[in-house]
Parts: structure tokens; sequence; C-alpha cells
């Protein structure tokens, strides 16, 4: 089978990729990436691509894949192998994101949320103890979690979070309010949640907790009916009176707006190569379907017209990924990439939209209809620039980046 050939494979990779190793003219990968990439790429084709119309269909959350994904090590890619991990760098990660959501892209957003914005501020915010409890559990697919900053009120104001949480008399914590649009929020059994300590200090009194599943005082919303990652569920999380023990703060109090700030970064690289996997996947359809259909008699993919889209498809896609491994290498090596992290989610999102959108117009009328991919690749394309911060906000940071840059901060 399948899964023992890749876990094999798994086994052959070093426990430690060097961090911060440059990628030679951002152009080629290290062997050992090589090597993750055809890894993934083997286990999307065999076990997500051939499902992943069926798991967009009926809304089915990928369970049996996930939890085989956590035994490649493809749910806790930064993790240290101590820890259960993998021990891989994030340019593996932005490299095995890619291919799993080539194959489904619902897919690629359960393993982004659980490896950045779940285990990413654990790994780095939160204790010993913390880390054994609701680290070493999730790292193998079996259980995952999730990150609870927006709310109905403040979908881009990450700062003016009105949930609430309070000492209780017995020095635990009672949270209170909406989260919502929660990735993972059905099947998660721990959430990171953000919550105002001190109103009077603004972003400043905003911080992070880990809310196990269940709780008391935390109830679940409907699950949402959206218009693509239909396989992966999105609810709110209610807490009222929501009872957690004062050990589950993360980090320190009035930290949690600098948290957030700092798994975003690094989940919008994540964004990006779930993006790319979705503009990969489109246009592999268009150029397969194009060298098939006859028009005019020859292939369209002849036909300058549809070479003129193919090529400009096939350049936003490459221009993305180099601006998405970038960022992944400045983490790695320990350097500032909040700008270049928003570059590429930016332009990986929005090609990914703009490569769905033309691969439509190459099927034509087949590409409408949901007998082929290309609807569901469109459908899947538009949250990327919406989630993790929309193409606004991104714009923002970059430009915040290059005015101080500039010293006009």
């Amino acid at each position: 089978m399948f899964r023992n050939i890749t876990v094999n494979a798994v086994r052959r990779w070093p426990t430690a990729l060097p961090r911060g190793r440059a990628v030679a003219s951002l152009a080629s990968l290290p062997e050992t990436h090589q090597m993750l990439q055809k890894t993934c790429r083997d286990f999307a084709e065999a076990e997500l691509k051939p499902l992943a119309a069926k798991f967009d269909r009926e809304h089915l959350y990928p369970e049996e894949q996930v939890r085989t994904m956590g035994e490649l090590g493809l749910m806790a890619m930064a993790v240290p192998a101590e820890q259960g991990g993998a021990g891989l760098d994030y340019l593996a990660y932005a490299v095995a994101l890619e291919e799993i959501s080539r194959g489904c892209a619902s897919t690629g957003v359960i393993m982004s949320v659980n490896n950045s914005l779940y285990l990413g501020p654990l790994q780095a915010f939160g204790t010993p103890r913390q880390q054994e409890r609701f680290l070493r559990p999730f790292v193998a697919g079996r259980r995952v979690g999730c990150f609870a900053l927006s709310e109905p009120e403040n979908g881009s104001d990450a700062g003016a979070a009105s949930t609430t949480a309070k000492h209780g008399s017995d020095g635990s914590w009672l949270l209170n309010g909406t989260k919502s649009w929660i990735t993972n929020g059905f099947e998660s059994e721990a959430a990171i949640v953000f919550a105002t300590t001190d109103k009077s200090k603004k972003h400043k009194g905003i911080s992070a907790f880990i809310v196990p599943k269940p709780a008391t005082g935390l109830s679940l919303g409907k699950k949402e009916d959206k218009l693509g990652i239909r396989a992966s569920s999105t609810c709110n999380l209610i807490l009222e009176d929501c009872s957690i023990p004062g050990d589950h703060l993360l980090g320190q109090p009035g930290l949690g707006f600098k948290i957030a700030m700092k798994t975003l970064d690094a989940g919008r690289i994540g964004i990006a190569a779930q993006a790319l996997g979705i503009g990969r996947a489109a246009l592999d359809c268009a150029v397969e379907y194009a060298g098939k259909r006859v028009a005019f008699g020859k292939p369209i993919i002849k036909l300058q017209a549809i070479q003129g889209k193919i090529a400009e498809m096939a350049t936003r896609l490459d221009a993305a990924r180099l601006l998405t491994w970038r960022a992944a290498v400045l983490k790695d090596g320990g350097q500032s990439f909040t700008k270049e992290a928003a570059m590429a989610k930016l332009m990986a999102s929005e090609a990914a939209t703009f490569i769905a959108h033309q691969a439509i117009q190459v099927l034509g009328g087949m590409g409408y209809v949901s007998d082929m991919p290309a609807e569901r690749h469109y459908r899947d394309a538009r949250i990327t620039e919406i989630y993790e911060g929309t193409s606004e906000i991104q714009r923002l940071v970059i430009a915040a980046n290059v005015a101080k840059e500039y010293g006009l901060d």
C-alpha cells in the first residue's frame, strides 16, 4: 500500500533539516526537500485527489487521510522530533502544503491550521507543562487544534477583541464572548483563544488562552455552509462563563496581540502554500484539457488565445511560489519576514483566484459543471484572499513595512 511506501520514505529523511539553508537562486530545492515533495505528491495523488470531490460534495472531514498525514509527520512539521514532530523547517512546510492542497484544498487548510495557528504559538510561548498536555497529543493527526481570534464585529481589526477573560474566585479564568469563522471548529479538541483582560490597555490588554474541548461554558454554533473548502468545518465558538484553569494562560497577560500577530505571520506562509496548490491544480486541469480538446482542426493548446492564458497562469504561479519560498527561508533563518509573508500571501491568493478563473475559461462549458474539478478549484481559491488577513490587510502590512524601511513610520 502507499502508506507503507511513504512511511519508509519519511524514515529516510534526516531527523531535522538545516534551518535557514538558502535555496539556490530561490529556484531549486535541496535534495531532502525534493524527497519530501515527491512523497507528498504521491500521497496526494493516491489518497486525496480521487476523493476530493466527494469530500467537497458531502462536506466530509477527511479523518483517515489526516491521520495518515500525522503518521507521515505532516501535521506537526516544525515541531522538534523530541516532541513527536517532524523537526523540519518552514521551507519544507511550504513545499509539503502546496502538494497536499493540490490534491485537496480542504485537507490543506486543516493541515495549515494545526501546524501554524495551533501548534505554532504553543511551541513558541507554551510552558513545558502546557506543551506536554496540549502539543504532544496533537502532532500525530489523531487530534487537531484551532485558532480563535476573529469575532463577528472585528474580522480584520484583531486589536478590538470584545471577548473578555476575568479571574474566577477559585483562580480559574472565565471567558465570555463569541469567536467566529473558526476552521477545524467541530473536529478540534483544543483552541487558542484571544480575549481582553484589560480594556484600558486596548490591544496591549489582550491575552491568549488554551481552551480544551469540551469545556464548561463552551458551545459551538452551526456548521457554516460555505462556497468552498467544504471538507473542513467552520463555526462559531460561543463562550458563556467558560471556565478554564488558571495555568491555561498562554504566555504573559497582555501578550495576546503579539502572539496573534507573530502566529499570523507564519500562518500566511501556510495559506500562500495552500493557494499555490489550488492554483497548480487549476493549471493542471486547464493544460490537460487544452491538450485533448480539438477545435478548428487542432488541440486548443495550439491556439494563440489559449497559449496566452496558460503563459499568464504559469508565470503568476511561479512568481507566487518564489515569494512564498523566500518568506519561508527568511523565517527559517531567524530574520524578519512579516512583509515577505504578506507579499507571498497576497500574490499567491490572488494568483490562485486568477488561475482558477482562467481555467474555467479554457474549459468553457465543461469548466462550469461539477464533472470537472475546475469549478471546485474556483470556489476553493476565493477564500485564500480572505482568511488569515484579507488582501486589503496584506497591502496595509506591506505598505507599512515599506514606509518603515524608508524611515517614514
